[in-house]
């Protein structure tokens, strides 16, 4: 079996980067229902068509020191901050070994985090989990785990995931007229269960309902928001769902829930 070798680190990151890159135009077009592909990237505010050597991830923004070359405008900070993220994830997830097993589940891995760290920002900023970026998640998920579990764990861990927020959510609209999950956070539910399975994607649902019950306390007390104001959950979701599915050891301490 082949051990990475050190100097295929750097081509990692730079596909991290690359893919850092294109995610931004995920998570600025996708909410706006618009192409991914066409037409080429161009400055907000003057609509200056960006050239390709004025794109390279992260060294352009540090070049043009974060401004549009033409008009001058600020780009945002998270142009950057997201090519830095998706470079660390690849680094932070490179494979031991250049065996097929290894980079299936680096893939799988990658994905997971990109469409995260998506979702994460576009939740954040307009309050919804694009269907798009959710069909990408459910293929990546169901193929990696359909090969390497048990049907008890991807799909029963699919059924409770999506059934309970469903019938959750259903109740409180029947009860209160208020929609309490959106389309977005249920379909994310069920396909984190078909990942962490039955017993882990009930853990997800407690935790995360209890990071975004805390956070919303704090918020509403520190008068930042009030009690009618929606609160994105997603985020709160993937926060939970890193943990499990990245840094399990520390998942098991910080959660009440351990069995």
């Amino acid at each position: 079996m082949t051990k990475t070798p050190l100097e295929l680190y750097p081509i990692f990151i730079i596909f991290g980067a690359l893919v850092g890159s294109f995610l931004n135009v995920v998570i600025y077009r996708v909410p706006r229902n618009l192409s991914v592909v066409t037409p080429r990237s161009s400055c907000v505010f003057c609509g200056y068509k960006i050239k390709w050597y004025e794109n390279i991830p992260i060294l352009s923004y540090i070049l043009l020191r974060g401004k549009c070359k033409k008009c001058h405008s600020p780009i945002p900070i998270r142009y950057l901050l997201v090519e830095i993220l998706c470079a660390f994830f690849a680094y932070f997830l490179i494979p031991s070994f250049l065996d097929f097993e290894s980079i299936y589940l680096f893939i799988f891995l990658f994905t997971i985090a990109s469409c995260f760290l998506a979702h994460f920002l576009i939740d954040m900023e307009h309050q919804i989990l694009p269907d798009k970026i959710n069909l990408v998640l459910f293929v990546v998920s169901l193929t990696y785990m359909v090969t390497k579990t048990t049907f008890t764990h991807w799909l029963i861990g699919g059924l409770v995931g999506f059934i309970i927020p469903y019938i959750v959510t259903w109740s409180f609209y029947k009860l209160r007229g208020v929609i309490g999950l959106g389309g977005g956070d249920i379909k994310l539910f069920g396909i984190l269960g078909i990942v962490l399975g039955p017993v882990a994607i009930v853990q997800n649902l407690f935790m995360s309902c209890l990071l975004g019950s805390i956070v919303g306390i704090v918020l509403i007390l520190t008068k930042r928001m009030s009690r009618s104001t929606a609160l994105a959950f997603g985020p709160y979701i993937i926060i939970i769902a890193s943990l499990q599915i990245f840094f399990p050891s520390l998942f098991r301490i910080i959660n009440p829930f351990s069995i």
